[in-house]
């Protein structure tokens, strides 16, 4: 009998998502339930925003609610590696069959021939797709032209007409046109794969079963399953999971809830209600209790009690299972934990010396410090007042720190410093004139300990959030602004 094997493969470029921890939480449950295998991969092919730093926040955030791999980057196993810019020759090997197959071909297209060709199409009200150009030259000419070094990728062929049936485990039997799908570049000029290609071989040579991934990837899946047409091998059993989504029933977005899953520890809540709360989205245990732990959840779990309807990830709703959880522990394991989330001496430690030298009693340290233990601040609207700015330009300047800010993968006063200095200096503007602003925000008050120093040691997700929090006080950014402004985001070094 074949060992269920399902897998999470996470990209490390920016903040660990809550939607990561709930597509990992229902994979590991999956596994568990059958005494299957979960297990981990790094999908960093993209080299421009894969860093080190974020694959760790990854496996420290995972972790930190209670999610656990047998095989991964950090702990090793028999199918690695486990990280899939540590797999380039593999890719070059399986790319290569496709094009001795006649499955896939090598296209020379400029970036500039390509935009040409999907203009003109969509202004015949046609599909945006590849148009086969390259797939009628000659085995000579694709021959001189890789000889000359000349740039190319490698493209998947597609079917023009017909349908794909994608065997989905939760909708049963999904019929896709194929004349939706375009010829997907499987090899970038960087010689790294796509996706696509990466996904469909990494899961065949690691042995996975089930793939339980969101719904977004659906309209997409006629290509895995080609891929594994072509290659001859058996296509995993796939499993389509429902999207998050903001309480106003958007996709789930850091522009409306907090996604980063460190943001939740960093405010004080318990892993093991944050974990029951994801599992609540969009399933339910039998008797539809509402609090359950992972043991409980993996011994009651079925994939068919998955609901397609959207979950709704409603923090007011997390908070109040947060409580539940909270009023369940011993005193002594409700003092231990509020202990190790701020009032450890780590973090005292960092606090300390900005305090010290401000303060003549220690009475005088919650007064000045409190924002150092506190999730959200709520700033009086006055202390945005600015000499020199106007209100639109208050919220523009913060609105660019905030957009800058999130970029930040290295969380360091003077990288932090530099991100504010950068646009400051864009707009023309002196670092003296942005500080008042970020005092009120991160600190809710007009003056306190150094607000640079404070941003270091709240870390990104605090610093982050308060920031939103009085750009919204302010009265938020409209759709228009926030075009306008990313344009200008983009000029900005």
């Amino acid at each position: 009998m074949t060992t269920v094997r399902t897998r999470i493969a996470p990209s490390p470029t920016g903040d660990p998502h809550v939607g990561t921890a709930y597509i990992a939480l229902f994979n590991l449950c999956f596994a568990r339930q059958h005494g299957g295998e979960f297990i981990l991969r790094i999908e960093d092919t993209d080299q421009v925003r894969s860093t080190r730093e974020s694959e760790q926040q990854i496996y420290d955030a995972l972790r930190w609610l209670g999610i656990e791999w047998s095989e991964g980057p950090d702990v090793g196993g028999p199918h690695g590696p486990y990280r899939q810019s540590e797999r380039g020759h593999i890719y070059q090997k399986y790319s290569a069959e496709l094009v001795e197959k006649g499955h896939a071909f090598h296209c020379f297209c400029s970036a500039e021939r390509l935009d040409k060709v999907r203009a003109e199409q969509m202004e015949a009200k046609q599909t945006p797709r590849y148009d086969g150009h390259c797939m009628s030259l000659s085995a000579a000419e694709v021959q001189q032209r890789l000889a000359a070094n000349e740039p190319n990728v490698v493209r998947m062929k597609v079917p023009n007409n017909g349908v794909c049936v994608v065997p989905d485990m939760l909708r049963g039997e999904v019929e896709i046109p194929w004349d939706r799908m375009d010829m997907q570049v499987l090899m970038k000029t960087d010689g790294l794969p796509t996706y696509f290609l990466a996904n469909v071989v990494d899961d065949h040579l690691m042995g996975i079963t089930h793939v339980l991934r969101g719904e977004e990837w659906l309209p997409s899946a006629p290509k895995l399953i080609l891929l594994y047409e072509y290659f001859g091998w058996d296509k995993p059993q796939l499993c389509y999971m429902p999207l998050l989504r903001n309480p106003d029933k958007s996709k789930l977005s850091k522009r409306k809830n907090p996604t980063s899953i460190t943001f939740y520890e960093r405010m004080g809540f318990l892993p093991q209600a944050m974990l029951n709360y994801l599992g609540r989205m969009g399933w339910s245990m039998p008797d539809e209790r509402e609090k359950f732990s992972l043991d409980e959840m993996v011994e009651h779990f079925d994939i068919n009690r998955v609901s397609l309807g959207g979950p709704i990830f409603d923090l007011e709703k997390l908070s109040w299972l947060n409580g539940q959880w909270m009023r369940e522990l011993s005193v002594e394991e409700f003092a231990a934990g509020a202990q190790k989330w701020a009032f450890n001496s780590d973090y005292l430690m960092q606090i300390a010396p900005h305090v010290q030298g401000r303060v003549e009693t220690f009475s005088q340290i919650a007064p000045l410090a409190s924002f150092f233990f506190a999730g959200g601040v709520a700033p009086d609207a006055a202390l945005f007042a600015h000499k020199k700015l106007s209100a639109d330009q208050v919220r523009q300047v913060m609105q660019l720190i905030l957009w800058k800010l999130e970029a930040l993968r290295q969380w360091e006063k003077d990288k932090i410093t530099g991100c504010i200095q950068a646009v400051v200096e864009h707009l023309e503007l002196k670092l003296r004139d942005a500080m008042p602003l970020m005092f009120a925000a991160i600190t809710g008050q007009a003056s306190s300990v150094s607000v640079l120093d404070a941003m270091e040691i709240l870390g990104p997700d605090l610093t982050r959030f308060r920031l939103r929090q009085a750009i919204e006080l302010l009265g938020g950014v409209s759709k228009k602004e926030n075009k306008e402004w990313e344009k200008l985001l983009a000029s900005i070094a």
